[in-house]
């Protein structure tokens, strides 16, 4: 008899990690690496946070809190959705987790019975279909088009929903492609939703406060209020704050689902982390200078990686509207020859071979789904992105 669960088999690692792993071996063997793959950004958590964080040490906020999440955090939640969504929560509608993924974790967790499908556009963030798969779930992808820039139209959706589709898990800005999804487009899909009453929306809005230029976001519950009893708003302070490692991620919806979500919570992890929680109070209460501050550097940076990667031989990089990443086509090299001998038959043929040929660490398209193609993160200085983009058309140039 088999020790280990029939469940692992449904599920693969996680390929962002695995590459960002990869690319630390290769550091500490002492091989100049750029790291372009790692989905957090370089700025440190902002001053006003950690002290927040500090004095609820040095109050004492150091025991067990609820399962939910402290009583100042989530009503900080709820006003933070009225401010900057239009959303109305009470605190029993909101829960903390670690992290978002938890929060994601514990609602497909929640809800999902085997052979139940969630819709899911490709490309998409890693840990979606992974998730739903351990559950018994089945991922149902839609695959979207460069040339539509990589989102999901009504016509899609539509053709992808069934009697047996539980979810709509939707991103936007988007992990991988950075697509951002304008008010007229998700009205589009939120229509489409409207006539499908079975159908919940779970929405990821982990990047919402990093879009350019004169993009406005908008969330779906927001959109169409008709939704707001079938949407879970899921977001966090990870990315908006430069608070990857506090662990902070949030969700409001229904409160049978929460109450559900509180449930499996209670017997898995009980509450996050009491003082990550205290500073991610400040951090939605506190400031938010940070936030426009951190936003030009992001768009400085796309701009920049956009425009040295289209000068690379045989890549097409379009300008996505948000998150920080780029989501470039190696399509045109696919069946060349890379210095090492080594033909270039995939995407992930293309990453490994630059990271061995010039040590830019990038994570291949196929593992989010959607192939030829490649996501870096600009999440770092101008310099190693004008440094990893140089190496990035030298490696191009030389493939033959």
């Amino acid at each position: 008899m088999a020790f280990l669960a029939d469940a692992l088999s449904r599920i693969k690692p996680s390929a962002t990690i695995a590459v960002t792993q990869m690319a630390r071996d290769l550091k500490a063997k002492g091989k100049d690496v750029i790291s372009l793959s790692v989905g957090e950004p370089d700025f440190d958590t902002p001053q006003n946070i950690k002290d927040a964080a500090i004095a609820a040490i040095q109050r004492g906020e150091t025991k067990y809190t609820p399962v939910a999440g402290i009583q100042p955090l989530r009503e900080a939640i709820c006003a933070k959705f009225k401010r900057e969504n239009g959303l109305d929560y009470k605190p029993s509608q909101v829960i903390v987790g670690t992290g978002g993924k938890q929060v994601l974790f514990n609602a497909f967790m929640a809800t999902i019975n085997p052979g139940d499908e969630v819709v899911i556009p490709a490309p998409y963030w890693v840990s979606y279909p992974e998730m739903i798969a351990l559950f018994g779930g089945v991922p149902v992808y839609v695959t979207t088009k460069m040339e539509n820039n990589f989102k999901l139209t009504a016509a899609e959706l539509e053709a992808a929903i069934t009697p047996k589709t539980k979810w709509f898990m939707f991103n936007s800005p988007s992990n991988p492609s950075g697509a951002a999804y304008s008010r007229s487009e998700l009205k589009a899909l939120t229509d489409v939703l409207m006539r499908h009453p079975h159908v919940w929306v779970l929405t990821d809005d982990m990047y919402e406060h990093l879009v350019f230029g004169d993009f406005v976001y908008t969330t779906p519950a927001q959109v169409e209020p008709g939704l707001y009893d079938r949407t879970l708003t899921m977001n966090g302070v990870s990315k908006a704050y430069a608070m990857t490692g506090w662990r902070i991620g949030y969700a409001a919806g229904p409160e049978k689902l929460i109450k559900a979500m509180d449930l499996i919570q209670g017997q898995q992890t009980s509450g996050a982390s009491s003082i990550a929680q205290w500073a991610a109070v400040e951090a939605l209460n506190g400031p938010q200078d940070f936030i426009p501050m951190s936003r030009k550097v992001f768009e400085e940076r796309r701009d920049l990686v956009v425009s040295m990667l289209n000068q690379a031989t045989g890549l097409k990089c379009p300008k996505p509207e948000g998150a920080f990443y780029v989501y470039p086509s190696c399509a045109a090299l696919i069946g060349k020859k890379a210095p090492s001998g080594k033909v270039i038959e995939t995407d992930e043929d293309f990453v490994m071979e630059l990271l061995a040929t010039e040590g830019v660490a990038t994570v291949h398209g196929s593992s989010f789904g959607l192939g030829p193609n490649f996501r870096v993160s600009y999440a770092t200085s101008n310099a190693n992105l004008e440094e990893a983009c140089r190496r990035i058309q030298r490696f191009c140039a030389a493939l033959v």
